[in-house]
Order: structure tokens, then sequence, then C-alpha cells
């Protein structure tokens, strides 16, 4: 008798999931903390920030998945943003001898990062803190296009490789490749010429995303301090392109995933085609601060001896729908108290209440006493040179609107509430033709609002394309900005000292170093004459002042410098 023969059909591929999670732009924040308000952040969203919601986030994932099957990356800009990653490379700083183990690199060894892009704001406090902080981290800090100026080779690691063990035998191989921004040459010159060049994200991607696949990596993820608009602020100072990611993932074959950072927006999913392979690669961008945290999952297949991408998506997970970690609270609680008793210091008072919330359209006394302190600055700084007779006039930008200095008793965290930034004051000679074209491009951030049209003031400006700290107010002469004119005709009846401002005539520009060395790319600035520089933070100096005269009075240095108009008439 025969019996019959079981019928045997193909085996079923061999199939490995795993995810990838990402952060980007975290700037400091570990709590869901405000210390400029010394409140629980908020926002009109109902956004949380923070690595200690991030953590909580991260655990579910774990858990889900399996860790084992998960890696957590970021994209960079780490150190820089808060008054607590201020305090840990300023007050007391993680460099100094026996100094402390800065909160950021304590949170992210805890929650367990596997790598980190630099981001530009790395570089803000000098390449001895960045160096401190790389020390103090269990992760690599990755950046295959920061070069050593001498030697032209990698000044930080530029990949990391990780390997994923599946329960098919077959381990995955991903590869990790940092990419930062190239304006670190530009917004942070005084601490990286002759020490680091920053090339190109494309063309350094070329060159290393080949030999990650020749080293065997099966998967190929791009952590890229760079925005996906492929615009750049810098005019033509640079010949790379700030916001490059997605002509990475066009133009460089070989990248499953691009993890997007620097322009501070929002992106879930988008694909980009790769122009030469036709492949689709997916990249993210997680909201600033630890609001989101980015997913990258993967589906592999095996294949002709090899693991395959066979599918891959992202999407982001938001930190306001859980709680802080606790871990992470209680581990960076002294840490939290010392900075908040630090930024509550009271050091002055002021007469009335100032607040910034007009300030992108109305000529307001808060951004009047920047410019006055710094004009003041200069002048003091430039007195007994040749170019102590000459006029000063100064720029500053809302950094934030909702900047308030209370009437009464005045703490720093007022004063650094204002200016949010760690730049730095620098002296600059230029022409009234100069000033003019200043003005003008600085007036395109208003839109055209033709006259007798109702005005809201929530529609006045180009604040999605043109950030409020890249629009300036100049102190020193007084100018309307016409906005029913088009872009490009706005300036109007510009005067020095009563009379119509002189193309010919000469002054000092206060202005801050992100602008002198280009930021924005505003006109004739950045290669003008520097007359003088200071090492501190505006801020500082700010703070140093309100501390030495005691009293903030607005009726010592408010005027009406500029103002809207729509054909001559004013707006307000």
């Amino acid at each position: 008798m025969l019996r019959g023969r079981a019928v045997v059909g193909p085996r079923p591929a061999k199939r490995y999931s795993f995810t990838v999670m990402g952060t980007t732009d975290l700037h400091g924040n570990v709590f869901n903390w405000d210390y400029f308000t010394d409140a629980e952040f908020t926002d009109r969203a109902a956004n949380d920030v923070g690595l200690a919601k991030i953590s909580t986030l991260v655990n579910r994932v774990r858990e889900e998945k399996g860790r084992r099957n998960t890696l957590l990356i970021d994209a960079g800009d780490t150190i820089q943003g808060t008054q607590l990653s201020y305090y840990y490379a300023k007050v007391d700083p993680i460099t100094a001898k026996g100094g402390p183990v800065h909160p950021m690199a304590q949170a992210m060894n805890v929650i367990g990062y596997d790598a980190a892009a630099l981001g530009n704001h790395e570089f803000n406090y000098g390449i001895p803190v960045l160096r401190k902080f790389e020390e103090q981290c269990d992760f690599p800090l990755l950046g295959a296009n920061a070069l050593d100026a001498k030697t032209l080779r990698p000044a930080f690691p530029p990949y990391s490789m990780h390997r994923l063990r599946t329960p098919c035998g077959r381990d995955v191989r991903v590869a990790v490749l940092g990419l930062t921004n190239p304006g670190i040459a530009i917004w942070d010159k005084a601490n990286v010429t002759g020490k680091m060049v920053f090339p190109g994200l494309e063309e350094q991607a070329a060159k290393w995303v080949p030999r990650l696949r020749s080293m065997g990596a099966d998967v190929v993820v791009v952590s890229a301090h760079s925005g996906s608009s492929g615009t750049s602020s810098w005019g033509d100072q640079l010949p790379y392109v700030e916001n490059a990611a997605a002509l990475v993932a066009e133009q460089v074959p070989g990248i499953d995933a691009i993890l997007v950072g620097h322009a501070h927006t929002e992106i879930p999913e988008y694909f980009v085609v790769n122009r030469e392979t036709g492949a689709r690669v997916v990249l993210s961008e997680p909201l600033k601060w630890g609001q989101r945290l980015t997913l990258f999952d993967f589906d592999l297949v095996w294949v002709k001896g090899r693991w395959s991408v066979e599918k891959v998506g992202a999407r982001v997970l938001n930190s306001n729908t859980v709680e802080e970690d606790p871990r992470i609270t209680k581990l960076l609680s002294d840490e939290h108290a010392k900075v908040v008793e630090y930024v509550n210091q009271v050091i002055g008072t002021n007469v009335a209440r100032m607040t910034s919330a007009e300030a992108p359209y109305r000529d307001v006394p808060i951004i009047d006493l920047i410019n006055h302190i710094q004009a003041e600055t200069v002048r003091e700084a430039l007195a007994g040179t040749e170019y102590a007779a000459l006029p000063v006039l100064s720029q500053a930008a809302c950094f934030s609107r909702t900047a308030v200095i209370p009437e009464g008793e005045v703490t720093i965290r007022d004063v650094a509430g204002l200016y949010v930034f760690e730049n730095t004051l620098e002296a600059r000679l230029m022409t009234g033709a100069q000033i003019r074209a200043y003005l003008e491009f600085s007036a395109n951030y208003f839109v055209q609002t033709p006259a007798g049209a109702e005005v809201d003031p929530a529609k006045l400006t180009n604040a999605n394309s043109i950030p409020d700290y890249n629009y300036d107010a100049v102190s020193g002469l007084t100018y309307e900005i016409d906005i029913a004119k088009p872009a490009g005709a706005r300036i109007a009846n510009v005067r020095f000292g009563g009379a119509p401002l002189e193309d010919g005539a000469q002054f000092v520009l206060a202005v801050n170093n992100y602008r002198a060395n280009g930021g924005g790319a505003f006109p004739f600035v950045a290669s003008a004459k520097q007359l003088w520089a200071n090492s501190d933070e505006i801020r500082n100096t700010m703070i140093g002042w309100v501390k030495a005269k005691g009293s903030i009075d607005p009726a010592g240095f408010a005027s009406a410098d500029w103002k809207l108009t729509r054909d001559g008439v004013d707006v307000f």
C-alpha cells in the first residue's frame, strides 16, 4: 500500500520589524517647565515639553516593541535654549575642575539614547563645553560634515553602527549617519574659525552612505540637523543649503529614513523619491523641545541572503498625552531647584509694566530697552577711539511675544525672558544708504495690506515664513513702513536728527553676532567693518545694566522710532 507524501510548499520568508525613535531641538528642556515664567510650560496648542515626558513615551514604545527591537536617536540642538542649559554652561559650568555633569547628558544617558547628531547651537558656548558634554554622554555625538579645519577629517564620529538581534538568526545592522548645519561657520564664527569647517550635507552624505552600505549596513538612517525646505537664511554667503534634508533624500541613493531637525516644524511623515533609484525615502521631524517623538517603523524581509526594507513609515507621538517620568524628575530635582533659585534673584525694580505682545507690529518700550542698552554699551566701548563721534544706531528683534518685565521687582528671569538667545554684541560701520536697505529688507516681514482694508494685527506679518527674530526694529532714527506698498518699496520718511537721512552719512550699528555674521541674510551688515565685538551675551549685558542702574524707567529710553502706515496714514 502506497502512502501519500505531504506536499511541501515554499518556506515563508524571514521577516523582522523594528522601530527607530527620534527627537530633535530639545534645547535644554528636561522638565515641563518654563524658567522665564517660573511656571509649568503651556502654549495655545496645550503642548508639553521636556525629556521627562519623552522618557515616558520611549518606555511605552520599548514595552510594546521590545527594547531590543528599538533604537533612540536625536537630531541636534541639545545644550542651549533654557536657563537650565545656560546655568551649566556659564554659571556652574561643566568645564570647571570637578564640575557637574550636564543635566541633558544625565537625562539622555538614563533614557538610553543610542546616538545624536550635532546641532548648530551645540557650538554656542564654545568647543570646550561641547567636548565636555560629548565626554559626559554615553552615546556618540555624530557629525559627518563637521571637519577639522587643518586635516579635513571628521572632528566627531560620522556615524554609529547598531546590531539588532532577530528571531531569525540573522542580525540587522542599522547605520545612523549624523549631519549638522553648514551655517555653524557663520553663526558661531568666533568659536569655530580656524578649528572646524562644515561642508554641505549632500556632499558628505554622498561620501558616507556608500561606505556604510559596503560595511554591511542593512538599513541607513540619517539624523540631519537641517530642515526639509531647500532654503537658506544666509543668502550667497555660503555655497551650501541650510535646510537640505529633502535634497539629501533626493540626491543620495541608499538612505531609508531621515530624522529632520533645525526648522522647529512638525512633519509626521513625508516621502521624497530618490531621483537615481526611484526609491521612496521617509522623512519625519518631531516638534521642538520634546513636544513630539518620531517613530520610524521598519518592516524587513530576508531576500537573496540579505535583509531588505520592505516597508517603512513614520508617525509622531505627542508628549502632552503622558506624565513625566519620575526617574528623570527625581534624578535632576536638585539641578532644577538651583536654576529656579538663580533665575528668581531680584536685580532691580521697574517703574511701569512692559510687554512684547505687540512688538511685531508696534514700537514698544520693551524692545526700546534692548536697543537702549546695546547703544549705550557700544558708545562706551568706542569712547576714545576714532569712531567715538559717530552716531550709534541699534537693532533688536522680538524673540518672544510673551516677554514681560513687570512693574515693581525685576528678576533675572524677567530680563532673560526678553532675550532668549545667547547672542553677543558687535559694532559695525554702516552708511545711510546701507541702513535704508537694511530697513527695507526687514520690512519684508509684513504682509502687503491695502489702504482702507480692515486691519487684523494677527495677519499683518509673514511670521510663518519669516520668524519674528528676523524682523529688526532699528533705533536712533525715525522711519515709516508703508505696508500698502509692495516689498522693496516700503521704507519712507527716514530721518536722523530731524533731517532726511543722507546716503553717505556714517553710522555705527549695534548688532547681535547672529545678524552680523549673516543670520537672516540682511544686506551689507555681514561685510561691514567690525569696529568692536564683545564675548559676553547680550542677555548678561542687560542683566548687568539693570543691576547697575537699580531701576528701569521707560521714560528714559522709550521712543517712537518707527510706525506702520498705509499710503502715509498711520495704521494704528
